[in-house]
């Protein structure tokens, strides 16, 4: 398809406020699609390897020991549902907004721009802790040199790569998973032969590891449920970038249909190895992170600096995908004159005024973090700590709308269905609000909970007002 074509409109009427439409003035300029099918393939493939799961799965193992594979299991169910959910509405109304718009269509504009401008602030704000990330790695391969050069950087490299075409987010991308795929397949390879004692030099660890299941009692399990869940954020970019691929649909499809076994393998099956191979107990699990650790016990040489390289590669690839997902929400949102419409601005098939905005944005924050390392930061971070949630939340209730709609008015767009329908939908939610409910128990995560409910119910007052201003002019 050439890339000139234009992307695919919101196609269903809303159920309040009208059809969405582009703000006055704005450019009618529409995204290009290119991203081909291999783009998306891997994406969705690699999508799922992220910063989280190399690096933050340390503390979920360090609080639940060997139960850290129930938390995963537990969560990955969840992420499934959830994944399926959007994937069905994604598929029917392929949208750069994606849960966005379809929250828009289900429940009015208010929704979509709740939860379109709260995942735009953590997108923006997980590129320069992702840009942090990864130049503290450089910086212990070369020190002395200044970790803000190194975000600097990355950032200029990203922000040009996504200013140039569509493509190059896809070729990045494409790269990046295939070099996270290939290792984290190499890393279970090598857990595997040596629990079952064929690995040369090193013996079986059997399940001496697994021995105290539950070290912390339910308590411990907790923490690592909430610290897995995070862990799964950045699915979702998967269905944004469908909009610009050369079949919307049939990717989306693919994509959501393969997610249950790469959740499974990747994440699941790397926890089960991780607490096989390396005691649960080990300090080096949360210093050099499990995947190191597991690496170095087996005494594979130069494995844990080379895992290394794969985990900067991760932050990376995160900090390409957040500056792409966040310039195309943005770009939605605006589309449909829910902010500044100069952000809607097209050139070359791509929103360049919504890329760099996205990109000023997430330097600011990297810049906050070494001018209020104590107060503006922390609270930052706090706020968008439990936004993914308020996204699945969105994403649920929209499903649970979209779905009796989509069956009575254009049934042939079901291409992807999901299961058990409402009944798992309602299952799904009943576990929103139980991590919701977690979240209030445990005094880490309940200031996060709190600070992102008041961004959030600042955000719907905000999208209410302007809706029933709209609707009145």
């Amino acid at each position: 398809m050439p890339s000139n074509t234009t992307s695919p409109k919101l196609s269903a009427p809303l159920e309040q406020g009208g059809p969405p439409s582009p703000p006055p003035g704005a450019d009618d300029v529409s995204l290009s699609h290119g991203l081909k099918q291999r783009h998306l393939s891997m994406i969705a493939l690699g999508g799922v390897i992220g910063a989280g799961l190399f690096v933050g799965s340390g503390a979920g193992i360090a609080a639940a020991g060997p139960s850290i594979v129930v938390a995963y299991t537990l969560s990955g169910l969840l992420v499934m549902l959830v994944m399926r959910m959007l994937g069905e509405m994604s598929a029917a109304y392929p949208s750069s907004g994606s849960f966005s718009a379809h929250a828009e269509r289900a429940l009015g504009p208010w929704a979509g721009f709740t939860a379109g401008w709260s995942f735009w602030v953590l997108l923006c704000t997980a590129v320069g802790l992702e840009g942090i990330g990864a130049a503290k790695i450089v910086t212990g391969w070369l020190p002395g040199t200044p970790e803000w050069a190194w975000v600097a950087l990355f950032m200029v490299v990203f922000c040009a790569a996504n200013l140039a075409a569509v493509k190059n987010f896809g070729e990045f991308e494409f790269w990046f998973a295939a070099l996270k795929v290939g290792a984290i397949t190499l890393f279970l390879v090598l857990g595997v032969l040596a629990i079952a004692g064929v690995l040369p030099g090193t013996d079986s660890p059997g399940t001496s590891n697994l021995t105290h299941f539950l070290p912390h009692g339910g308590e411990g399990l907790v923490i690592g449920l909430l610290a897995s869940v995070f862990a799964y954020g950045g699915l979702e970019t998967v269905t944004i970038a469908a909009a610009e691929s050369e079949n919307p649909v049939k990717g989306v499809a693919s994509a959501v249909r393969t997610a249950m076994w790469r959740i499974a393998l990747f994440y699941i099956g790397s926890m089960a190895v991780i607490v096989t191979v390396v005691p649960w107990d080990s300090k080096e699990i949360v210093e050099k992170g499990p995947y190191v650790a597991a690496l170095d016990h087996l005494g594979i040489p130069g494995a844990g600096q080379l895992m290394n390289v794969v985990v900067l590669v991760a932050l990376l690839s995160a900090m390409n995908a957040n500056i792409y997902g966040s310039s195309r929400i943005a770009y939605s949102l605006v589309q449909r004159g829910q902010g500044p419409k100069a952000l809607a601005r097209v050139s070359g098939g791509v929103p360049r005024i919504a890329v760099l905005v996205s990109c000023v944005f997430g330097f600011a924050c990297v810049l906050l973090s070494y001018w209020r390392p104590n107060d503006v930061f922390p609270w930052l971070l706090n706020m968008i700590g439990a936004v993914i949630l308020v996204v699945w939340i969105f994403i649920a209730v929209s499903q649970l709308r979209l779905r009796r709609r989509l069956e009575r008015e254009t049934p042939e767009k079901l291409v992807v269905r999901m299961w058990a329908f409402p009944w798992l939908t309602w299952v799904a939610m009943a576990g929103m609000a139980a991590i919701f409910v977690l979240m209030a128990r445990e005094a880490d995560t309940r200031v996060q909970l709190y600070s992102t409910g008041g961004m959030t119910l600042f955000l719907a007052a905000v999208g209410y007002v302007w809706q029933r201003t709209r609707a009145r002019s």
